[in-house]
């Protein structure tokens, strides 16, 4: 896909929704060959997604090895609404907490005091994280209303073909 395509993709209004909200299914190679997806917390920058974990994850070794990824936003009511991107995760090591953590958890309802306690116990739990981005490199929405999946579209386009004959 070309860099047009995929901002055009991502700047769809339901695509933007999906980009706001708090979790995404990260998919990738683990070590062993077998496949992974996990559900992370996320942000969007405008340009990347950015998720964060602890230094000793199982995933980090899997994503140094082969930082392929794709990743999977979407809604849980009918019609879904679904984001799917792949690109190559970016490692940073960082020490502390970076900011997109504190962010992308920002969002969960907690009181002030909450908050606080919350803040205190990942400062004195982590002396460091590691930021996983990843710039897409691929994305397709599916809407339902205006997009399908690949094989659906196909089955679309059959149907329209014996119609037309």
């Amino acid at each position: 896909m070309q860099q047009h395509e995929i901002t055009e993709v991502l700047n769809r209004p339901f695509s933007q929704e999906l980009l706001a909200r708090d979790v995404t299914r990260l998919a990738y190679v683990a070590k062993d060959g077998t496949p992974r997806n996990v559900p992370i917390a996320f942000t969007w920058n405008g340009t990347q997604i950015v998720m964060c974990t602890t230094k000793n994850a199982p995933k980090l070794p899997s994503l140094r090895h082969n930082p392929a990824v794709a990743l999977t936003i979407d809604t849980e009511v009918h019609p879904p609404k679904i984001l799917l991107i792949r690109g190559l995760a970016e490692l940073d090591v960082v020490d502390g907490i970076p900011e997109e953590y504190v962010q992308m958890n920002g969002s969960y309802q907690m009181t002030p005091e909450q908050r606080i306690e919350w803040e205190a116990e990942i400062r004195s739990l982590y002396d460091g994280m590691v930021r996983i981005v990843v710039t897409p490199t691929w994305a397709k929405l599916i809407d339902f209303e205006t997009t399908l999946p690949s094989a659906v579209e196909e089955l679309v386009r059959r149907r329209a073909e014996r119609q037309s004959a």
